[in-house]
């Protein structure tokens, strides 16, 4: 497993070490331990979580708040994402940044998003199988999120706004000044 900075702090890619030959590849999504020694976080994932989406589909910018933030490592199962982390930790230094990752089933890439992130994603393929691990339990009392198209952050989620799916709900989130 190769780990790669992303300028926000303990935000990370995972690339993993995946072995090939004639009848296909095999790789290890996750190890618990190796994870912690190679990132010195905590590998404590409880729920498991699946989405299907086809292209145009962006989901996001959610995220838990209080005793129920989570921290989620996200990978693409089938197809292409581009896939959005924002830092929203009270007092950080990148407070307000954020980065986009493109994860695919081919280049089997993975990014850790620390709790206090918001995260969203959009589909660049026809489809995608997007998975998630995430650290503490969802709750829905606990659901906050940002309009994915607002303008202070300034996202380009790489999908033209007339061929852009958004749910009703992520369509009446509030706007990032909100948080400010």
């Amino acid at each position: 497993m190769e780990i790669q900075e992303t300028g926000l702090k303990d935000c990370i890619i995972i690339k993993p070490r995946i072995f090939e030959d004639p009848r296909g590849y095999l790789f290890e999504s996750f190890n618990k331990k190796t994870f912690e020694e190679k990132t010195g976080l905590s590998g404590n994932f409880v729920q498991d979580n699946q989405s299907f989406s086809s292209y145009g589909v962006i989901r996001g910018l959610h995220a838990q708040s209080g005793e129920f933030a989570q921290a989620k490592l996200v990978r693409v199962l089938k197809g292409e994402v581009l896939d959005v982390a924002v830092d929203v930790r009270p007092g950080s230094p990148t407070f307000g940044k954020h980065i986009s990752v493109r994860l695919s089933a081919e280049n089997k890439l993975q990014l850790y998003i620390p709790r206090g992130f918001l995260h969203g994603f959009s589909v660049l393929s026809e489809t995608a199988e997007f998975f998630y691990k995430c650290d503490n339990f969802y709750q829905k009392s606990a659901e906050v999120g940002i309009m994915y198209n607002d303008a202070d952050l300034n996202i380009d989620w790489m999908v033209p706004a007339d061929k852009a799916s958004v749910s009703e709900k992520d369509l009446i989130l509030q706007p990032f000044s909100s948080l400010k």
